[in-house]
């Protein structure tokens, strides 16, 4: 039977096989793309022994539950992604402990977290969530107004613009998953054209991440397929 560093380790690998493939049939350097492991509801065994096999970077969910864990394995030096739905009261923990944030898709929540963030810690990485399809309870800001957010949080110091995320609803097949990555790539691209200077497109799951590199994906945040189905 495995242990649980050896199941990590094997799925992994699998992700990064995946991954490799993937980048290789649409002409991409397979290490232009980094594999975020989605820890939501995760223990932190789990998360250690990912990180005993070579995973670096984790994406978290919920603040509540997240802090604790970055606490546990702060002597790892780990980085740290907040994926979820980002509320006003919750800035604060999130500017203070997490290097990137993905959901930013407000100029308020944006100009808190460059208010709360340290000084000692570096600018913080964010992204700009966008929303591809009207889906209740989804955040994102709508793509005509990405070029005034980003312009907005261009101007504060302790914010670093980095690029784009999306969560598409799902998809049956590879043509129909690629089509919002798509939209997502073109939107970073007329930002790059406004003047920003950009380099992340974060898009692209267990289910679907082939279509997301193929479309440009440099982060792909996987959960189930590395850490198995959650409780």
């Amino acid at each position: 039977m495995l242990t649980a560093p050896q199941f990590l380790a094997e799925r992994l690998a699998a992700v990064h096989g995946r991954i490799d493939s993937a980048a290789r049939r649409a002409g991409r350097d397979p290490g232009s793309v980094t594999l975020l492991a989605v820890s939501k509801q995760q223990p932190v065994e789990a998360i250690a022994a990912a990180a005993d096999a070579g995973q670096s970077d984790f994406g978290e969910n919920y603040v509540h539950e997240a802090i604790p864990k970055i606490d546990a394995l702060r002597p790892r030096a780990l980085t740290w992604h907040f994926i979820g739905q980002l509320q006003a009261n919750k800035t604060r923990a999130v500017a203070e402990n997490f290097q990137w944030v993905h959901t930013v898709d407000r100029e308020r929540i944006a100009v808190r977290l460059d208010a709360q963030r340290p000084h000692y810690a570096g600018p913080l990485d964010v992204l700009l969530q966008v929303r591809l399809a009207e889906e209740p309870g989804k955040g994102g800001a709508a793509p005509e107004d990405l070029p005034g957010l980003a312009q907005a949080i261009s101007r504060l110091p302790r914010l670093r613009l980095r690029g784009l995320m999306c969560i598409p609803p799902p998809a049956g097949d590879e043509a129909a998953q690629r089509a919002p990555f798509r939209r997502l790539r073109e939107l970073l691209e007329e930002l790059t054209l406004r003047g920003h200077s950009l380099d992340t497109l974060s898009m692209g799951m267990s289910d679907d991440l082939e279509a997301a590199v193929a479309e440009g994906a440099t982060i792909v945040r996987v959960g189930t397929a590395v850490f198995g189905p959650r409780n």
